[in-house]
């Protein structure tokens, strides 16, 4: 039987050993007991990596207010996303599940090929399933990547949609009235979606 500090030592070593993000269900599988994560979170709190919890589970992270000192000898180059990609991923976000008829009507412009196809390669878009009318067009939303890219641990943590119009300048995408985000129950990504977006390594 482990003491509770040896459990400790071992979680900290699979969290450090992996590059993804690990589920509470499987670091339960190297214990017998339940596992506190909260206890090593809060061992960390005052250094300048931290344990935090996204959509897909927990990962050590260094914190943002140090990248610009990390930037200096570990320059990397953000990847740039055209204004249509930004507005389809928005759309895609807060409105989901949507069809690419949908986001068309929405954005007054046709969604080209190319753009679903950027954001599905990155992982932050995917198919949830097919609307029932004819032709059975896809339905899309973000996935957990796209969460875990945001630190966020679900949809209800995205910011107000009014703030990413804003600093889009989406005039074109009417601004619903106030609501929660929609709630991740057909899937399991505070950050801004399109700031990130643009500085995210691919």
């Amino acid at each position: 039987m482990l003491s509770p500090n040896e459990i400790k030592i071992v979680l900290e070593a699979a969290l450090l050993a992996t590059q993804e993000p690990l589920p509470i269900a499987e670091l339960r599988r190297m214990f017998d007991d339940e596992v506190d994560v909260e206890e090593l979170r809060e061992a960390w709190v005052d250094r300048g990596v931290e344990l935090v919890v996204t959509a897909s589970g927990w990962r050590f992270q260094t914190k943002a207010s140090l990248q610009k000192f990390l930037e200096r000898i570990h320059p990397e180059r953000a990847p740039r996303y055209s204004r249509a990609v930004l507005e389809t991923l928005a759309i895609v976000a807060y409105r989901q599940p949507v069809t690419r008829g949908d986001i068309e009507n929405i954005r007054g412009v046709s969604v080209s090929t190319e753009v679903m196809r950027r954001l599905e390669e990155r992982n932050w878009v995917e198919v949830l399933g097919h609307k029932e009318v004819p032709g059975r067009p896809a339905l899309y939303g973000t996935t957990k990547v796209f969460l875990d890219d945001l630190g966020l641990r679900s949809l209800e943590e995205l910011p107000p949609l009014e703030d990413i119009v804003k600093s889009l300048d989406l005039t074109q995408i009417p601004t619903p009235a106030p609501q929660p985000a929609p709630a991740q129950s057909q899937k399991t990504p505070a950050a801004d979606p399109a700031e990130t977006a643009q500085t995210s390594a691919v």
